[in-house]
């Protein structure tokens, strides 16, 4: 495959962007159908993005200076610790153009990942020597579920341009140590920096992979000058951000938050489930997942080892299926036209190869677009059960937290049931007493604390089960946010019965401050249970 790449190069690279539009458009107009349909099927975002748009009004209000923390997640607030790029552009965007927060959770992060398709496209073209392979590898990384879950939804906003920075960077990496063409040192260096200031995930990605590309490509000490050159020059970059951070909050707030979804090297078991998620979806979207696997096998065959080391590097260190179904797409364009249609040509007549690649093609795409649409509009299983893309709101909850916002003081205490919560100070500018978003930048034990009492509140139907969970986690917040039919709790389907709301209103603990169709907001008694600084707030772990 090398020398192919080698020999193609120029060739490649000598035609202007007008050639190479009708093999990229084929992916830019399934990822506008499929943002289109997600728009279309989703009044409010999916997923959440309430503490990342908090963030923005936050550096808004400090006068674009660092925040040390984020107010209303948690009575405390959490430290801001993320890497902050795109948060200042949220906060430039809100600034300039007043546009709302969900109508921005909802269109920026499909804008974005069309927008990636195009690094993407040129990264497979000029891996593989092949427009087709890299027009179909784009097309299914434009329509592949596990790779829109995160991306098209509501905390795309920072995770897609990540992706776009990476896989630019990544391009870049490919000619600074195949082609050893210093003209990309300097974009590489800068779309790692702006990939470190975007999220630390998508670092890790870029790192790996241009480890694999150094090893597979290069293994010289000028190779080895210019990755040192990218990695750190991108730490040098990014040093007022993270030392403004040690300064604030010391060097244990990144050590503490690395560990606490999933961390390094705990993908074996994760890869597990989702091959068993997607052994349990319909025939045709399985099969289209099988592909790679056996693309893997057949590479292994040939003595082609790059695509394969690279999954399984990415596999065995990062928990995160949208990378490995990134690579993926690569090792099935490559199986499918120089395993498959290769096969078929050699075996078939001229007629009967080109009705055979056609059809193939067409086959192709269309389980690809179809899947893609089918997860966009949420009406796949993706959730053990519950549909794909859930919103976390909806026009009662909207109603519901304008009410919280001007009826009640400032400094109330929310308990809010359900995933709604995380977008209940960026709706209300009012604090609630449990919830895991942000915490992850105080350790492992107080995310996985606040996580778990958050889940098990969630999941109360009774006011007895509520005045139990509280009184135990020594919680008083000042009112209860109950969602009163369909709710979700970490993106997985509930259904709250009735006799949630029958106990609430006959308990003398609970008053009924707000109802309509699908929420009530419970003010608390007052005296209900002895308040003091050891109960004023989340049990310390």
């Amino acid at each position: 495959m090398a020398s192919h790449q080698t020999d193609s190069k120029t060739a490649q690279e000598s035609r202007g962007l007008s050639y190479e539009l009708p093999w990229l458009v084929p992916a830019l107009i399934a990822g506008v159908c499929v943002l289109y349909l997600y728009v279309g099927s989703h009044p409010y975002p999916s997923f959440g993005a309430g503490l990342y748009l908090h963030i923005a009004e936050e550096i808004q209000k400090n006068g674009y200076v660092l925040p040390k923390t984020i107010p209303g997640y948690t009575p405390d607030g959490v430290p801001f610790a993320y890497p902050p790029f795109m948060f200042y552009i949220l906060a430039v965007i809100l600034d300039v153009t007043r546009v709302g927060a969900f109508t921005i959770a909802r269109y920026l992060p499909g804008l974005v990942s069309v927008a990636y398709l195009v690094p993407l496209y040129f990264l497979a073209r000029d891996l593989f020597g092949s427009r087709p392979q890299a027009s179909l590898a784009t097309l299914i990384v434009a329509v592949s579920p596990p790779v829109l879950q995160w991306h098209i939804s509501a905390g795309g906003i920072v995770r897609a341009p990540a992706m776009l920075f990476s896989l630019t960077g990544i391009y870049a990496g490919l000619h600074l140590f195949r082609n050893h063409d210093r003209r990309w040192l300097v974009p590489a260096l800068v779309t790692f920096a702006l990939t470190v200031l975007t999220h630390p995930m998508y670092t890790i990605f870029f790192v790996i992979s241009f480890l694999v590309l150094y090893v597979r490509f290069d293994r010289s000490v000028r190779g080895l000058a210019y990755g040192l050159v990218v990695g750190l020059g991108g730490i040098v970059l990014t040093a007022p951000w993270w030392l403004s951070i040690v300064s604030m909050h010391g060097t244990a707030v990144f050590s503490g938050a690395a560990g606490t979804h999933g961390g390094l090297g705990g993908a074996i078991p994760a890869l597990r489930g989702l091959l068993r998620q997607q052994l349990n979806e319909p025939p045709f979207l399985s099969a289209w997942h099988l592909l790679p696997a056996i693309g893997c096998l057949w590479l292994v065959r040939r003595r082609e080892y790059f695509l394969p080391a690279w999954l399984v590097v990415i596999t065995a260190a990062m928990d995160e299926a949208r990378f490995v179904f990134l690579i993926g797409a690569l090792i099935t364009a490559r199986f499918v036209f120089d395993g498959i249609f290769r096969w078929v040509k050699e075996t078939s007549s001229s007629a009967e190869r080109n009705e055979i690649v056609t059809f193939s093609v067409v086959l192709l795409a269309t389980i690809g677009l179809s899947g893609g649409m089918l997860y966009a509009m949420g009406g796949m299983n993706a959730h053990a059960g519950s549909p794909s893309l859930p919103q976390f709101v909806n026009d009662n909850d909207v109603e519901a937290m304008t009410w919280a916002g001007e009826h009640t003081d400032p400094s109330a205490q929310f308990l809010v049931l359900g995933d709604a919560a995380e977008w209940f100070p960026q709706q209300t500018d009012r604090t609630i007493a449990i919830g895991p978003w942000g915490v992850e930048w105080k350790g492992h034990e107080q995310y996985q604390y606040q996580l778990h009492q958050f889940r098990e509140l969630s999941r109360c139907h009774s006011a007895n089960c509520l005045t139990t969970e509280l009184m135990r986690m020594q919680v008083h917040p000042q009112y209860i946010y109950v969602p009163k039919e369909t709710y979700t709790i970490r993106g997985m389907r509930h259904y709250q019965p009735p006799e949630m709301m029958s106990t609430m209103l006959s308990s003398p603990q609970y008053h009924l401050a707000f109802e309509n169709d699908e929420v009530a907001i419970f003010a608390m008694s007052e005296g209900w249970y002895p308040s003091g600084p050891e109960t004023s707030g989340p049990m310390p772990v």
